[in-house]
């Protein structure tokens, strides 16, 4: 029976083997990994946006990047690294300093500064604005709506689909950054009523819930409506955005069909479908994911191994 036993794979590189060997470059203090990556990414935008996200998040506590660039100050790849990274440490500062406390303002400009000369060393890259909308959030009270828009016009011109960006603009809108909750999810439904169909963009209606409902948490101050967060779930528009998702996004691929930047999106559809009891869409989803799994959005409602393993074992999934 213990070869039964469902352990799910929580890895932070989502599967990407070259991703992983790249970051182990990083703990070494060794650049030349990073530059050989991307350069065989090419311009696949999503796959290049994912692995710059991870690389980011590993490079913030070293001084990698900056390394890489003293070595190839011409190299557009390490200056879009480096956007990213300054990025990734701003919002570290951000985490460290706790919720509603500002950091130093010097510290965003100089992750916005980054961000533009990236996007002027590469500039068919999106990924520069996609880092810029994200780092906008920490300004106290955002950033100007025309420059906001100015930015997403650039980002979308060159990436109209990028799942990344569209988050990135979701969590911007949200109620817990500088938006409402009606804004944001106007945002995310008119993303996915235009997306074509296999396009992960349908999800961002899952990210908005999940947004909604950590507002919820945070914003009632000791004040949380037990009613209002037990109906947050499995209400009739959470079950039917569940079901169109799963329509327009992954009906009718095959098991197993997953790819490294698809691990967290397809994990926030199958958490979703798991809370709102469409147990069809969910036994589907785990099924495609198996072992494979990001700690969130699971983390937000409880342990992701119990949860992950509960459901399973409701829906006869074996491990």
């Amino acid at each position: 029976m213990a070869r039964d036993r469902f352990s799910p794979d929580f890895d932070p590189d989502c599967g990407d083997a070259p991703l992983t060997s790249a970051r182990q470059d990083i703990v070494i203090g060794r650049w030349q990994g990073l530059r050989d990556l991307l350069w065989v990414t090419g311009d696949d935008w999503t796959l290049r946006g994912h692995r710059i996200r991870l690389l980011a998040q590993a490079c913030a506590g070293s001084s990698t990047v900056e390394s890489w660039l003293a070595a190839e100050p011409a190299s557009a790849d390490a200056q879009v690294l480096r956007a990213a990274t300054e990025t990734a440490r701003a919002f570290h500062l951000a985490i460290t300093a706790g919720r509603g406390v500002p950091i130093d303002r010097d510290r965003i400009d100089t992750a916005v500064l980054a961000c533009l000369h990236a996007a002027e060393a590469c500039p068919e890259d999106p990924t520069p604005w996609v880092s810029l909308i994200s780092v906008a959030r920490l300004y106290p009270t955002g950033v100007r709506r025309r420059e906001l828009a100015r930015w997403w016009d650039e980002l979308y011109g060159r990436d109209p689909y990028s799942a990344e960006g569209h988050l990135q603009v979701l969590h911007y809108y949200s109620a817990r950054w500088h938006g409402t909750h009606g804004l944001m999810y106007d945002f995310a439904r008119d993303a996915a009523g235009v997306a074509p169909p296999g396009c992960a963009l349908p999800v961002l209606v899952q990210y908005a819930r999940v947004e909604e409902y950590r507002y919820v948490l945070d914003g009632a101050r000791g004040q949380r409506s037990s009613v209002r967060i037990g109906q947050h779930w499995d209400h009739d528009g959470a079950v039917n955005d569940v079901r169109r998702t799963w329509e327009r996004w992954v009906r009718g691929r095959p098991d197993g069909d997953v790819a490294p930047v698809e691990w967290r999106d397809l994990g926030y559809l199958a958490h979703a479908a798991c809370l709102a009891g469409t147990a069809d869409v969910a036994a589907a989803v785990l099924r495609m994911l198996g072992r494979r799994a990001t700690r969130t959005p699971w983390s937000y409602t409880g342990d992701p191994v119990q949860q992950l393993t509960k459901w399973r074992r409701e829906l006869g999934l074996r491990g």
